[in-house]
C-alpha cells in the first residue's frame, strides 16, 4: 500500500488479507500508521497488522520482487500489459510459487503515479461499473485476495460439484418410477389436465432433472405424492357417502 492516508484502510486491508490466507503487508509511507483506528479496522487480523513493514519508498516495498502488479483503474497513453483481477491473479499465484510476487495498491484519491506503474510489470483492473470504476483501496485489495485464495483453491476443489455427496444420486429408473408416480398424483390431485397433462408433466420432468436428485430426496418426494394421494382419495370417499 502506497502513501495510504486513511489508517482504517490499512486495517480493513489487513482484514482482507487475513480473510484470504496472505500475511505479508507493505506499508509505503504511510500518513497515520500506526493508529488506533487501524487496529479497529483489522479486527482479528491484528498479527497481519503488526507484522507490516513500513519502508520510505516504493522502491524499497518491491525489491527483490520479480512480478510486480500494479492496480489501476486508469487507462494509460502507452499500452502496457493489462489483465483482468481474476487472470493477473492467477498469473500472480503460479509466478509465487517461485519467485517473489508483489500486488501494489495506490493512494486514495489518486491511486499510482506514472511513475510506480512504469516499475510494475503488469497492470491489473478490476472490471467496475463505466459509470463508476473506482474502488476504495481496501476493497479492491479485498478483490485481489480473492482472486488470489480463488487460484489457490482451484487446484484443490473437486471438478465435481457433487463430490462428497452424503447420499448416492438417484439412478435413471427411479428416476422415472418418481415421474409416473407424480403424474399419478397430480391427476388424482386435480393439478393436471387430464387433456393435455403432458407439457406440464414435461416441464416437471425438466426441473427435477436439472437438480439432480439424491435416492433419499426421491423418497422423500414420492413419500409427499403417497400421502397426497391418500388424503385425496379420503375425501372422495366422503363425498361419495353423503351424495
Amino acid at each position: 500500500m502506497v502513501h495510504t492516508t486513511h489508517p482504517g484502510n490499512i486495517g480493513a486491508a489487513a482484514r482482507a488479507m487475513k480473510n484470504m490466507g496472505l500475511s505479508q503487508l507493505y506499508l509505503v509511507a504511510p500518513k497515520h500508521y500506526p493508529s488506533s483506528e487501524a487496529a479497529f479496522r483489522a479486527a482479528s487480523a491484528l498479527d497481519v497488522l503488526d507484522g507490516a513493514v513500513v519502508v520510505d519508498t516504493f522502491e524499497e516495498a518491491i525489491a527483490g520482487c520479480a512480478l510486480v502488479v500494479g492496480s489501476s483503474a486508469r487507462e494509460r497513453r502507452i499500452p502496457w500489459p493489462l489483465l483482468d483481477s481474476r487472470r493477473a491473479c492467477e498469473q500472480a499465484y503460479q509466478e509465487a510459487k517461485r519467485t517473489h510476487v508483489a500486488l501494489v495498491f495506490g493512494r486514495e484519491d489518486r491511486g499510482l503515479t506514472n511513475e510506480e506503474l512504469q516499475q510494475c510489470q503488469l497492470h491489473v483492473n478490476i472490471p467496475a461499473s463505466e459509470e463508476y470504476s473506482s474502488l476504495n483501496v481496501a476493497m479492491a485489495i479485498q478483490v485481489l485476495a480473492y482472486e488470489i485464495r480463488m487460484a489457490h483453491l482451484s487446484s484443490q476443489l473437486p471438478a465435481d460439484p457433487m463430490h462428497g455427496w452424503d447420499v448416492p444420486m438417484a439412478p435413471a429408473d427411479d428416476l422415472e418410477r418418481l415421474f409416473v408416480h407424480m403424474e399419478e398424483a397430480l391427476s388424482e390431485m386435480g393439478f393436471l389436465n387430464a387433456a393435455a397433462p403432458k407439457q406440464a408433466m414435461a416441464r416437471l420432468r425438466r426441473m427435477f432433472q436439472r437438480t439432480r436428485l439424491d435416492q433419499m430426496e426421491v423418497n422423500i418426494l414420492r413419500g409427499m405424492f403417497t400421502i397426497a394421494q391418500q388424503w385425496v382419495r379420503k375425501a372422495r370417499a366422503v363425498d361419495d357417502r353423503n351424495t
